[in-house]
């Protein structure tokens, strides 16, 4: 394995800060600094633009990043074991990274930010679904972030590109692809991973749409598709009626028959009965 940096190998790093991987925080390391770099270089160009990193661990993927010519890295972790490793490639680059210890849904990151903003982060299993949903339901849009690549558990990951008729097809995927251009551009097995989790991973690159593609009222969008996909098994008519007394009526001038199940109705036809409902 090659060196990106003049900084030990990350198996030193551990060894030498006593970083055993702890489940109860949802680390795995990925310690092949060659492939942190692959990921790194997903998130596109990043010269130009600061990066968040969430568990930057012992910072396989912050100096990826740093090595790709990131313009800055600001890593939040909650781990403070992990302090004295992270400050070792501060030091290695000078006003570059930027660590706050502390957990992830309680900081506010843009006080350190600076536009063009991109998210790169091998995130935490235990945090990572709340994370994205967060990031992909602002009160404003665009958001403050470019792109997102990030690392989940593969099923997460299928169901974020998921397509109408599959049965990955759900929430996730309409609130990923109705504002942001989805993609898998990575696939990681389990022994990628120190310690190896029971499921392999992948890595998923969204970028930020100027506006959604189909217009909808984001609260009344949210709701119709909670309820749809809470009771996937039944039909429209059944799993929505608590939406509306005339819910098939809505449906059908959404476009919708009211015997279709949610996982059949794509997209266009959720954000058209969305439309529909908030006229009511």
């Amino acid at each position: 394995m090659s060196a990106i940096d003049s900084l030990p190998p990350l198996r030193e790093v551990i060894q030498t800060h006593g970083l055993s991987a702890r489940k109860s925080l949802g680390q795995n390391f990925l310690l092949d600094l060659n492939l942190t770099a692959k990921i790194a270089r997903q998130a596109g160009n990043v010269a130009a633009c600061d990066v968040l990193e969430i568990g930057p661990g012992p910072g396989g993927l912050t100096r990826g990043l740093l090595s790709e010519g990131a313009r800055h890295v600001l890593a939040i972790e909650k781990d403070s074991r992990c302090r004295p490793a992270l400050e070792e490639i501060a030091a290695a680059y000078p006003g570059r990274l930027t660590v706050l210890e502390g957990d992830a849904l309680d900081i506010d990151p843009l006080a350190h930010l600076t536009p063009p903003i991109r998210v790169a982060a091998n995130l935490p299993y235990n945090v990572g679904t709340e994370l994205l949903i967060r990031w992909l339901t602002p009160r404003d849009w665009p958001p403050f972030w470019e792109s997102l690549t990030l690392m989940f558990q593969r099923e997460v990951a299928e169901r974020i590109v998921a397509l109408p008729g599959s049965k990955a097809y759900g929430r996730l995927a309409l609130l990923a692809q109705w504002r942001a251009e989805a993609r898998i551009v990575m696939h990681l097995p389990p022994g990628a991973f120190t310690p190896p989790p029971k499921v392999s991973s992948a890595v998923v690159h969204l970028t930020a749409l100027p506006e959604p593609r189909f217009p909808a009222d984001a609260a009344v969008l949210n709701r119709v598709v909670a309820m749809a996909f809470n009771q996937r098994r039944k039909m429209l008519r059944s799993a929505l009626k608590g939406i509306s007394p005339d819910i098939e009526d809505l449906l059908k001038a959404a476009g919708i028959a009211p015997t279709e199940r949610a996982e059949q109705v794509p997209l266009e036809g959720f954000c058209a009965l969305a439309r529909e409902v908030a006229k009511r």
